[in-house]
């Protein structure tokens, strides 16, 4: 696919609208973009772990949804329209203990109504942990009361 997003991508700005949210909450940090991906990081830590040592399923999901809908609302004018989860699934692969992870969300489609995102979440060394497919609704952006 040779989406490109609707204006070039400001990782700093990503970084920014993600102050003071769950986001942040998690260490989740934007790295990277192109014309139909973005990357982010999150630590492996006592944020990110269930109790049991390893990397909590859930916050692999957050990661994942972070960089699907972050990339879906590259692709439209938020101040019309926004993107908003419909449905996702998630793969847990690997069991990771510490380090950092780093998914990646690429464009599988890009609609007028519904946007889907492919998103690898892969330990330091490359190796997949998780793998998730995240489905978009886009509608209509709030309007100020």
């Amino acid at each position: 696919m040779s989406l490109v997003f609707r204006e070039p991508v400001s990782i700093e700005s990503l970084n920014t609208l993600s102050r003071n949210t769950l986001i942040e909450h998690l260490g989740i940090v934007f790295t990277a973009a192109g014309d139909d991906w973005v990357s982010a990081t999150m630590p492996v830590d006592a944020r990110t772990r269930q109790p049991y040592g390893i990397l909590h399923g859930g916050a692999s999901v957050v990661l994942a949804e972070t960089l699907g809908s972050s990339a879906g609302n590259l692709c439209v004018d938020t101040r019309e329209q926004v993107c908003v989860g419909l449905e996702i699934n998630a793969n847990h692969i690997r069991a990771q203990r510490a380090g950092t992870v780093t998914g990646t969300a690429r464009a599988v489609h890009v609609g007028r109504s519904t946007h889907v995102w492919d998103i690898r979440i892969e330990d330091e060394a490359g190796k997949l942990v998780c793998t998730s497919r995240l489905t978009l609704a886009v509608v209509p952006a709030a309007r100020p009361a």
